[in-house]
């Protein structure tokens, strides 16, 4: 690390202050001052806030973005599991509907870190932010760039008073989401507009927080049923996720034709009707807690930042400003980890310089690659997600993919190649590797099970009602 009383240190902007953002800002800090530049008013405590309408949804971290974490705050899942959020072994506590059958219960191969958004956000953002070389600036919006097309000197912004309007920096981050601008202000600059490619399925999203059955608020399996892209009408999904504070937070999703409402009257009916009613079922002996919240901008959408030829210095863009994905998969959180981590790693190797914005904007895009397949392989099918429907690539894709989930539902060994990957522990190459190949030809080893591996005690803790509190509901934070 540079020493700030002996050396110039580089100074850097991080536009954004969600996960990505502040992930970044800790990545960066190790070599430069940072400034975080946010539009909202962060919050002290774990609230929802206006820049994050998609955390009232079901999110999960998986293994490999919690470890990504760790590597740049150490202490922070310690501290989520301390305060109720979920460590949940992966498969054997997952129960989970996939369009080629239900998984079986396998010992664990990997684990997701299950909690309100809120929550993580708070966790990450109060221990990141107190580091000595990172400065926020809030209620703060990031107006363009300064610069021109060979290099960017920093950001413009529509600071008033004694902050300044214009804020130089040797390395601008973009880590503002789904609403990023950085197309728009390189084409600005006279760069080229990068190409992006769009996979809208017409996703909608509808949560709604539970207060869970007393004897299901500790040990009790996430339980999913997916949706099946190429099977007849729209594809329906559902998740309860356990989360901290006894409360189960369960999101419902439809594509086109199929789309759940906001109406509370409609919540269960529509869990009831998914391609197995096990959601809907355990929701009979839990007690709602907040209204439907609903979201519709859910499109895969992915910039190829990392393909402009005549890349700027100065600049790089992580997060869902690099690439958005159906959320139904949960890799959003980890994707942005895992960039954070190979963003420090790159400048680590490489030094300040020449060419260290491009550098980087590669490698951030490693983690994208596997995500993306990943998502946009089932998505292409559904209609209208694509213009002129899949690809070859995307059929071939899809295909090899539906024999993995195939094959993994009778297969311990299958089943473990497979979630290492959508953990993120392992690239997608590592699906192509012989034995993988093999076993996704020879098909599961064992039957198909014939429903949700829930084990009696399990189905009879969450289908029994709690009591009626006396009283202010009181419900514990105990860690699992």
């Amino acid at each position: 690390m540079t020493d700030d009383r002996t050396a110039p240190v580089a100074e850097a902007i991080v536009c954004g202050g969600g996960l990505a953002g502040v992930l970044a800002a800790r990545a960066l800090a190790e070599h430069a001052r940072v400034t975080v530049v946010e539009s909202d008013l962060l919050p002290e405590e774990p609230e929802h806030r206006r820049g994050q309408p998609q955390a009232r949804h079901a999110h999960l971290l998986w293994s490999g973005g919690a470890r990504a974490i760790e590597e740049l705050a150490p202490g922070t899942i310690g501290e989520l599991v301390a305060r109720g959020a979920h460590r949940v072994s992966i498969p054997r506590d997952m129960v989970a509907l996939s369009p080629r059958g239900w998984f079986r219960r396998w010992p664990e191969s990997h684990h997701v870190i299950v909690c309100s958004r809120p929550l993580l956000d708070s966790v990450l953002r109060r221990r990141v932010l107190a580091h000595p070389r990172i400065t926020v600036l809030e209620g703060t919006r990031v107006l363009g760039l300064t610069g021109d097309r060979r290099a960017v000197t920093g950001v413009r912004t529509d600071s008033a008073g004694p902050r300044p309007a214009r804020l130089p920096a040797d390395l601008v981050v973009d880590a503002t989401g789904r609403g990023s601008r950085t197309r728009v202000w390189l084409e600005d600059l006279g760069l080229p507009v990068p190409a992006q490619r769009v996979v809208d399925p017409g996703l909608v999203y509808a949560s709604r927080t539970f207060r869970a059955p007393v004897h299901a608020r500790h040990g009790f399996p996430v339980v999913t049923v997916q949706a099946d892209p190429r099977g007849p009408g729209p594809g329906q999904a559902g998740t309860i996720a356990p989360v901290e504070g006894g409360r189960w937070l369960v999101t419902l999703s439809g594509t086109r034709g199929g789309e759940p409402t906001g109406s509370a009257e409609d919540f269960v009916p529509f869990a009831l009707g998914l391609r197995h009613p096990v959601i809907g079922r355990l929701l009979a002996g839990a007690t709602p807690l907040t209204g439907v919240a609903v979201t519709r901008s859910t499109a895969n959408r992915r910039t190829y930042y990392e393909r402009v030829r005549c890349w700027p210095d100065g600049l790089a863009v992580v997060g869902d400003a690099l690439a958005t994905y159906d959320p139904v998969y949960g890799q959003g959180m980890s994707v942005a980890a895992q960039s954070a981590v190979a963003l420090r790693e790159t400048i680590t190797r490489h030094g300040w310089g020449p060419g260290l914005a491009r550098r980087v904007q590669r490698a951030v895009a490693r983690p994208v690659a596997s995500a993306w397949d990943m998502a946009v392989g089932q998505d292409v099918f559904y209609p209208g997600a694509v213009p002129g429907g899949p690809s070859l690539r995307d059929r071939l894709v899809a295909a090899y993919v539906s024999r993995l989930l195939y094959s993994s539902t009778g297969d311990e060994a299958m089943a473990y190649a497979l979630t290492r990957v959508t953990s993120m522990e392992h690239g997608a190459p590592a699906l192509l590797r012989p034995r993988v190949l093999l076993g996704a030809l020879r098909g599961p080893r064992r039957p198909p099970l014939g429903g949700p591996p829930l084990s009696d005690e399990e189905m009879g803790a969450a289908t029994t009602p709690s009591p009626a509190p006396a009283g202010p509901a009181s419900l514990p934070t105990r860690a699992r």
